[in-house]
């Protein structure tokens, strides 16, 4: 741009803000880059000026989202400039557009040196505060000392000081032997006596994080953090300008109390008085007030002050003291009041002799189980779990089980988890605990995992006067007329123990109970198919003499299944068949299932195992990691002591099918080859699985057939099929957090949205799609306060997309999400899926998931607005196949026109209304690109049954053949109700395919159809 002085930047800025759309501002930003470039490129004698000027725009252009990849070296010169414009400038740009990792910034470590041991105070500000935000070993090292020497410096203003702190401080966390122990621990106990509240809370961070890495070497300091507290408490020389709200400096209250948590207890009794006074004023000091900023302030003080009692264990009388603020907290309207007195009740629990304190407000908690906002339900259910013990345990539970019926379904798993253990746990008789997860079931049992009915047969198993109750109850719930599968798999294993314990009960005969079952059996799956198949035997084996009649119907059941396409079912179905026509001898080999052995639960076991780590040193923990984590990604701040309001989340381990499969071959040589799968219920750690395994509320749990990746062809069924497959079958099964299907399936609709997820990493996809170009950032989140290492990202594209993925880091630190750009070209239409393969390590897990990518057929499509004058030439020119094509689709979902119309909008095609005069039809047009073929118009006419709203006809038209039935077959999937199927189990023989919707020439009633476009 031949504009002169910084003239040219405003410019660029306003055409930038005038810019219609994204496709504009990209061509103006692209032209304004060539131009940069050529003058970076041609004239070499550019004047440190106009380096200025240009730099700027590239930094504008590089904070609007854009990729600079140029112009470092001449950013990079500008800080040796001599005027402060210029030094300013190259300081800036050089911070924003370099990483420590840049070999750039090798050429200014000299430059930087010169202008911090300088006099000129702006440029040592400058210096500091860029090598602050990049940080780096090579500075670390060759600058270390000279920051040091400014922060203690007498001479040095305190605006000087207070960024040496901070610049020191990053410097420590990317290497800690800049600063040697010996000498330091006296000079920072010197820094605490500073009189500048500025360069004492710049120290103070700086103490931070010192202490957590070597809490010893600075017990000298522990003294003067408790008279700072005092010197804030009395509020005395304070200057105005560090006096927020009338709260004197709440920010260095907070790293005060921080950096006490580190030390294990004061010893001194003067000065734990002293700390004491001070937090008994906090305590008393505190209230609700309407100025929500004073309330931040207030609050954020008082929650470090709580933490601070609970790790010094204080008196009985201040944490009642504690416990009595909180609980006005969360009876305030204000709901992150309520959100944080809850959380903080929380962690109260893990202080002795507070619990039966904290039950006082029992009543006010359980109504914060409905409250509108989820974060605080959550927050609610966590006190509620952690509250409970024998003596108000059915209170609760019952209170649980209520609220299970209008939870969200994002809670339900976890209710319904967290029910489960305290009913175990602190059940006051194995009557009500049957009750309490047949209950579950019933209400819940979506969200039920089978680890918990395999714990309910254990304990029926192994008590014999709990079996005729077990039995009566499961017979009571199959009367139901909806009943989940997870209900028809407990009732039916346990009628099949123990249902002749029933005989003399009135509708408890073996016909009556054998029929009842049988209503179930042609709408269950086939891991329960197989159950009921041992149940009827069993039936069968306890009716002696046998009923002629019942016999027969059993028989007919078995014939039925001797050639079932499941091996399992088959080879059940032909060994039952065969026995029962043994008499007497059925007895034997069916004899009711030996008792389990007895031994401590591995649930509660777990829950031990968990509640050892407390809210404290998590907290600190997370901190220690976070001071040491990489400056290149952006990492999420927050504590983690279980309470993060969404998604940190572990689940329950659910079996691998693998460990069933040996688990059955172990059983099978004890019992005989029929009872191979009726002893699911065997309480060994790989079977039950551990239902305490939990950091925080967990998600839904996922069944077996949720973890499966649709095929993408014939030849990636057997490759690429499992959507989590766990490398190290040794170490702990990793399950998703939701169902990986829909989660696909939404994105391929939408743009942006989590792809996958599981207790240690989130995966989130954000993309943009221009023509026949594509942009996809995959965020690779750590949910963890540990890194995940052996990052692995793999692309496996189809034959009819261009994909290029930069490089994904090796490992990714705690808390910290990494991004990683996915350049997408299109050569030609297809409904190929591109899949990621993705792994990683966590500890001894080690985890490899296979996840479709959305780069679908729908997202090259442009919706356009055809005239009639310009639809019916195109679509009359396209006679006939292969370039028009028309099917009468059966199975339909019944969505209405506005419905469908609104799918149609998401699969990026233009309704254009009008141009059929059938009010029952929609005709849509759009516009697909790729490399090969460019801009191809697509035309679709979708005539629909008004009395059935199941079946449509559709007719796509376009120049492309392939086109025209790729777009065909994928309106299609998305209109088609394709029902689910069950997983087989890896021995087993896979299900038949879902066939093709059925396909006609027309309607039965010809009236349905009507002239006009044809």
């Amino acid at each position: 741009m031949a504009l002169s002085g910084m003239r040219g930047l405003s410019v660029f800025i306003s055409d930038i803000r005038n810019c219609q759309n994204k496709e504009q501002e990209r061509l103006r930003v692209d032209k304004e880059l060539g131009n940069i470039r050529t003058r970076f490129k041609n004239e070499k004698g550019l004047s440190p000026y106009e380096k200025k000027k240009y730099v700027w725009k590239m930094l504008y252009i590089y904070m609007l989202g854009y990729d600079v990849d140029f112009g470092h070296t001449e950013a990079v010169s500008l800080i040796s400039a001599p005027k402060y414009p210029e030094k300013q400038v190259g300081y800036i740009v050089t911070s924003c557009l370099l990483n420590e990792n840049h070999d750039f910034l090798r050429m200014v470590i000299n430059t930087v040196r010169n202008d911090i041991i300088g006099r000129n105070e702006t440029f040592q500000c400058l210096a500091l505060t860029m090598v602050g935000n990049i940080g780096g070993r090579d500075f670390s090292e060759s600058l270390a000392p000279d920051v040091q020497r400014l922060l203690i410096s007498s001479s040095c203003r305190p605006l000087v000081r207070k960024k040496a702190a901070l610049c020191l401080l990053r410097l420590y966390r990317k290497n800690p032997d800049v600063v040697n122990v010996d000498g330091w621990s006296d000079r920072m106990a010197q820094l605490l006596d500073e009189r500048d509240l500025g360069v004492l809370t710049s120290v103070m961070s700086l103490l931070v994080a010192l202490v957590s890495n070597n809490v010893d070497a600075y017990w000298n300091c522990l003294p003067k953090c408790v008279k700072i507290l005092e010197r804030l408490a009395r509020n005395q020389d304070i200057p105005q300008e560090y006096t927020y709200y009338g709260i004197p400096s709440p920010w260095l209250q907070v790293k005060t109390m921080r950096v006490l948590q580190y030390f294990p207890t004061v010893e001194d009794p003067n000065t734990r008085r002293a700390l004491f006074e001070v937090l008994q004023r906090i305590l008393m000091g505190t209230d609700v007030v309407k100025n929500v900023n004073k309330n931040n302030a207030s609050h954020a003080v008082l929650f470090e002050a709580l933490a601070l009692v609970m790790h010094l264990d204080a008196e009985k009388e201040m944490m009642s003291q504690c416990v009595a603020l909180l609980g006005k907290f969360i009876a305030v309207r204000e709901p992150n009041i309520r959100y944080l007195g809850l959380e903080n009740m929380t962690r109260m629990l893990l202080v002795t002799d507070v619990q039966d304190i904290i039950k006082r407000h029992q009543a006010q908690i359980i109504t914060s189980l409905k409250d509108p906002d989820i974060s605080i339900r959550r927050r609610a259910l966590d006190l509620l779990y952690g509250m409970c013990d024998i003596t108000n345990a059915k209170e609760i539970v019952e209170e649980l089980l209520q609220y299970l019926s209008t939870a969200d379904f994002a809670m339900r798993e976890e209710l319904a988890l967290k029910a489960a253990i305290l009913a175990e746990k602190f059940a006051p008789d194995l009557s009500w605990y049957v009750d309490v997860i047949l209950q579950l079931i019933d209400k819940a049992g979506d969200f039920v995992s089978d680890d918990i009915w395999y714990r309910v047969v254990q304990f029926v198993t192994n008590n014999e006067d709990l079996q005729p109750y077990a039995a009566v109850k499961a017979r009571e719930y199959l009367d139901k007329p909806a009943l989940h599968e997870t209900m028809v798999k407990v009732s039916a294993y346990i009628l099949g123990e123990y249902s002749h314990l029933l005989s003399r009960r009135p509708g408890c005969s073996p016909k009556e109970i054998f029929a009842i079952i049988n209503e179930k059996l042609p709408t269950v799956s086939t891991n329960t198919v197989a159950i009921l198949l041992s149940t009827f035997a069993k039936i069968l084996m306890h009716t002696q003499p046998p009923d002629p009649e019942l016999r027969e119907q059993i028989w007919s059941i078995f014939r039925k299944y001797e050639s079932y396409i499941d091996v399992e079912i088959q080879q059940r179905a032909v060994e039952y068949f065969a026995l029962s026509r043994k008499g007497e001898a059925l007895v034997d080999i069916l004899a009711e299932m030996p008792k389990f052995p007895e031994r401590q639960s591995a649930l509660l076991k777990k829950a031990e195992d968990i509640e050892v780590d407390t809210a404290e040193q998590s907290a600190i923990k997370l901190r220690t990691q976070q001071q040491t984590s990489n400056a290149l990604v952006v990492t999420d701040q927050r504590p983690t002591n279980g309470s993060l309001p969404v998604n940190q989340l572990n689940l329950v381990r659910i079996p691998s099918q693998n460990m069933e499969a040996t688990s059955h071959q172990e059983m099978s040589r004890e019992n005989g080859a029929v009872n191979k799968v009726d002893r699911e219920p065997v309480p060994s750690p790989d079977l039950i699985g551990d239902l305490l395994a939990i950091e925080g509320p967990p998600s839904a749990a996922v069944p077996a057939e949720q973890n499966m990746v649709p095929s993408v062809d014939a030849t990636a069924d057997a490759i690429g099929a499992l959507a989590l497959a766990t490398v190290n079958e040794e170490s702990n099964t990793v399950q998703p957090i939701g169902n990986i299907a829909d989660r696909y399936n939404a994105l391929c609709l939408k743009d942006s949205g989590v792809l996958y997820e599981d207790p240690h990493i989130q995966i989130g996809v954000k993309a943009e799609w221009r023509a026949h170009h594509g942009r996809v950032v995959l965020f690779l989140g750590n949910k963890n306060t540990s890194p995940l290492t052996s990052v692995r990202a793999v692309i496996l594209p189809p034959t009819h997309l261009k994909m290029e993925l930069s490089l994904v880091p090796e490992t990714i630190p705690p808390r910290a999400q990494v991004q990683c750009p996915l350049e997408v070209v299109n050569l030609r239409a297809s409904r190929d899926v591109a899949i990621l393969d993705f792994s990683y390590n966590f500890g001894t897990a080690a985890v490899n998931v296979k996840l479709r990518l959305p780069a679908v057929l729908s997202k090259f499509l442009q919706p356009v607005a055809v005239s009639a004058e310009e639809f019916f030439p195109q679509w009359k020119s396209l006679a006939g196949p292969p370039s028009k094509l028309q099917e009468v689709v059966r199975g339909v979902k019944p969505l209405s026109l506005p419905e469908m119309a609104n799918l149609f909008a998401s699969l990026h095609l233009g309704i254009t209304p009008g141009l059929d005069t059938n009010p029952n039809n929609l005709v849509a047009s759009a516009t697909f690109y790729s490399e090969t073929t460019r801009a191809i118009l697509c035309l679709i006419r979708v005539e629909t049954d008004p009395a059935d709203r199941t079946q449509l006809r559709l007719t796509i038209a376009s120049v492309d053949p392939t086109l025209t039935f790729e777009l065909k077959e994928l309106i299609k999937e998305n209109l088609v109700d394709i029902p689910k199927t069950t997983t087989p189990a890896p021995s087993q023989a896979p299900p038949l395919q879902p066939q093709s919707p059925v396909v006609g020439s027309g309607y039965n009633d010809p009236g349905a159809l009507l002239a006009g476009l044809l």
